[in-house]
């Protein structure tokens, strides 16, 4: 064939200079250039832009795959050289082949949720029923296994054929993984960010394998259980906030009637009057009980709260002067008693470390204070009206002072700028009585 015949054979193709995607959709994952019936110019331009992946597929087969830049169309291009085959017989038969433009921008803000209630044995609650949504965000990391696997010949791939997927694989998996876990019902709230990572770990390396993508976010807005198991957790809570119900019983019975007592007179006398009677045995049963201990209603006080109710013996590990075990708090406590300048080390599961037993309320409470120590006796230097100087207590001195009122005696310890007149000093001068000391000798 010749030229003009094989230029004849061609006339009905468009020549492309520039194969470019220009994407203005938000859910488009692959496009497919429509070059059917269309001929590829050698020397063109291949431009691939940021978030984009370019993919040519010759005669059926994957060539190639092209991150963001601009490349030539040429024979003389190592990279494509297998895609523009046909080139090589002067275009006698026409080349067929597609190029797919891939989105690897991060498609954010894909909604999931459990399309029925997932059924969870918990420790608290039971067997109980939940349901979960949130968002979740993915990209295409590897371009030639999404092709190849998931998108096949499609012209257009967008996120909507491919999410209902996703978002069954993600709620399996967010079954298991708050299955594994173990964490009660009602504390799953305090769990989003952690359940979110660890399921994100769990598929990504599945999700890149089978389909090509990376899961880049999962986020947990809400675990709920069904409307009746909340109503019963309000109630549990109202139960709880209330505490005694007999307390609460009476406190109601009084409220009714005060508002009986200030209901016009256009209301059912005899009704009222058997309301009143009914109350006030009620009452008079319960007043009569107001001094048996606390948790009763009493009109002027109002409720009172019950004392806890008694608990079992937590014991301890000791180690210390009393050698080592599990004791009770009363037990470590007679231990150290015994020996009160000892070391009595405590320790109790969810405690950092040991700690002395005088950090352990339980402990300390259960001995008496420890006396602070007995003040010692001043000291002082002391120099008498005989010339001798020597070291003495205030109580010596005070009796020397005595022995030879009208000597001199003169004192001196730490703190003091200079020598004293023993008279002077406070400690001394308590101790000589009788008014005020004689004057010092001239």
């Amino acid at each position: 064939m010749g030229l003009w015949d094989t230029l004849s054979t061609h006339a009905k193709a468009q020549f492309l200079d520039v194969i470019q995607w220009m994407d203005d959709s938000k859910n488009t994952l692959v496009y497919r250039f429509p070059i059917f019936n269309q001929a590829i110019q050698d020397g063109g331009k291949l431009v691939v832009r940021e978030g984009q992946a370019a993919v040519f597929v010759a005669e059926g087969r994957l060539s190639d795959v092209f991150g963001p830049g601009t490349y030539e169309l040429s024979t003389r291009t190592k990279a494509i050289t297998g895609f523009f085959e046909s080139i090589k017989y002067g275009l006698n038969m026409p080349y067929k082949g597609d190029v797919y433009f891939i989105s690897t921008r991060q498609f954010t803000d894909q909604k999931w949720g459990t399309a029925n209630p997932l059924m969870l044995r918990d420790k608290d609650l039971g067997a109980v029923r939940i349901r979960a949504f949130g968002v979740f965000a993915y990209r295409i990391t590897d371009p030639a296994a999404f092709i190849r696997e998931v998108v096949g010949t499609a012209g257009l791939y967008t996120t909507d054929e491919i999410n209902g997927q996703l978002k069954r694989k993600l709620v399996s998996a967010l079954a298991d993984t708050i299955g594994e876990s173990k964490i009660p019902a009602l504390d799953l709230i305090s769990q989003y960010m952690d359940l979110g990572d660890a399921l994100r770990q769990r598929l990504n390396g599945w999700f890149q394998e089978n389909y090509g993508i990376t899961l880049t976010d999962f986020v947990v807005e809400n675990i709920s259980v069904p409307a009746e198991v909340e109503k019963m957790l309000d109630k549990r809570s109202s139960m709880a906030l209330v505490g005694d119900m007999n307390a609460y019983t009476q406190f109601q019975a009084a409220n009714a009637m005060e508002q009986a007592a200030g209901r016009p007179g256009g209301g059912n006398p005899m009704l009222d009057a058997g309301l009143g009677l009914a109350m006030g045995s009620a009452m008079g049963n319960q007043l009569g009980r107001a001094q048996q201990g606390p948790g009763t209603f009493n009109p002027h006080g109002g409720l009172s709260t019950p004392p806890p109710p008694p608990q079992a013996d937590v014991r301890y590990h000791y180690n210390g002067a009393g050698g080592q075990g599990e004791h009770t708090a009363r037990e470590i406590a007679a231990l150290v008693q015994q020996n009160r300048g000892g070391v009595h080390n405590v320790w109790a599961a969810g405690w950092p470390g040991w700690k002395a037993w005088t950090e352990v309320p339980e402990v300390s409470s259960l001995l008496p204070p420890t006396p602070p120590p007995v003040p010692t006796a001043a000291v002082f230097h002391y120099a008498g009206p005989d010339g001798a100087s020597a070291t003495f207590g205030a109580a010596d001195i005070a009796q020397r002072v005595k022995d030879d009122p009208a000597g001199r005696h003169l004192v001196w310890k730490d703190g003091f700028a200079s020598w004293k007149d023993a008279r002077e000093v406070p400690e001394i001068a308590g101790l000589l009585g009788g008014g005020p000391p004689p004057p010092p000798p001239r």
